[in-house]
């Protein structure tokens, strides 16, 4: 019992007292460095819809399947004018390893300082390991949240994403 409640005062010490952007506010900005060492913001990609997915770990069995949807459906996601951005805790170089080992053709970008995944409130961990929870949101071109996925299924979530920004968008 003791242990329960110990871990308990833990994961709530981790545990962001911030919320998430809601949906319709602004989307916070941010400035990190992709798996390439460029420096990327959110403002870079104003008047174009944003998927920004956030995952806990690089070249794992989740984050490898979900990565892995979002490249062999590329082509559908640029066809429709949407940007992919992911975002972990993982270093610049573990985030080029990633990339390159399974060919991702998006930006991945490192937050070593967990400052973005605080403001989107992900930040999650179990005593000292903190990474980012698996969630999604959706950006549209001015900048405002379109759409928040709290509860993501790394193999559905590709395709559950396209269907969904159609109708964000409009198409039929």
């Amino acid at each position: 019992m003791r242990t329960a409640i110990i871990l308990s005062t833990l994961l709530l010490t981790l545990t962001s007292l911030a919320e998430a952007p809601a949906v319709g506010s602004p989307a916070p900005d941010f400035r990190l460095q992709d798996q390439d060492s460029v420096w990327r913001s959110l403002s870079d990609y104003r008047g174009q819809w944003v998927v920004l997915y956030f995952y806990p770990k690089a070249d794992t069995p989740g984050c490898t399947t979900e990565a892995c949807s979002f490249r062999d459906d590329i082509f559908r996601f640029r066809a429709m004018g949407v940007a992919i951005l992911g975002v972990s805790l993982d270093d610049v170089e573990s985030q080029e390893a990633f990339a390159a080992k399974y060919h991702l053709p998006f930006p991945l970008l490192s937050d070593r300082d967990a400052e973005v995944a605080e403001r989107y409130d992900v930040l999650t961990g179990i005593g000292p390991l903190r990474y980012a929870h698996r969630e999604t949101f959706v950006i549209d071109p001015e900048g405002r949240i379109a759409r928040h996925y709290e509860d993501v299924g790394p193999a559905e979530h590709s395709a559950q994403l396209i269907a969904d920004l159609g109708l964000l968008m409009g198409d039929d």
